[in-house]
């Protein structure tokens, strides 16, 4: 079924929409000063890649009607955690909460919530680590806290999610039960395989100590 915003409620939202976008490039400014900070003065740098996104006015109408709120840019701000997202890529799976370490230190961000699907995946095998923040913008002679959910996982972690919700999307939510259990299956290898890239990288690290 489509759902979307009315005229009126739609000129509201873009204009929420542009504070989200503030918010999340606010945070983003943060994050790339981090990530060129280890690039130029740390011996390791636990971030490969940075990616911001904003979800678009049809997703976040899906999202209100799966939740049976009325479709309102109201509703969007007082109920929606997701709208401004961005995603850390890690080299290794131990980056991750190293990287929540320095998040929750950061000032001007306030952590609202934490969901650890690292340490305790969901039974469908998805692995992440999500941080609800608050991030303040400053701009009509205001400052607004502007809420920015981080998603922070290894590229294998998001090669399998990416998977995952193309099946989901495909089979409407009801993916097949023999399906399910392959992801399960690919998740924890993945996991396996996680680990043990971290072992090799920890063993050239000594080689290159007695170099």
């Amino acid at each position: 079924m489509s759902v979307r915003f009315n005229e009126d409620e739609f000129a509201l939202l873009k204009n929420l929409l542009l504070i989200y976008e503030w918010g999340q490039r606010t945070l983003l400014t943060k994050l790339n000063i981090m990530q060129e900070d280890f690039k130029s003065f740390q011996e390791n740098n636990p971030i490969e890649y940075i990616k911001g996104r904003i979800k678009s006015p049809e997703s976040i109408a899906q999202k209100l009607y799966k939740l049976n709120l009325e479709i309102t840019a109201e509703n969007v701000k007082t109920h929606l955690k997701d709208v401004a997202g961005v995603r850390i890529i890690c080299p290794f799976a131990r980056d991750i909460h190293y990287l929540v370490g320095l998040l929750r230190s950061m000032p001007d961000v306030n952590i609202l919530d934490e969901k650890d699907y690292v340490s305790n995946p969901k039974p469908s095998g998805y692995r992440s680590y999500h941080v609800i923040l608050e991030v303040p913008v400053f701009y009509s002679g205001k400052i607004e806290h502007v809420v920015v959910e981080v998603q922070i996982r290894t590229e294998a972690m998001n090669f399998w999610s990416t998977l995952e919700h193309k099946a989901r999307y495909k089979y409407q939510e009801h993916i097949p039960e023999h399906l399910c259990d392959e992801l399960v299956i690919c998740a924890n290898k993945i996991a396996e395989l996680d680990q043990r890239m971290f072992l090799i990288h920890e063993i050239i690290s000594l080689i290159n100590q007695d170099t």
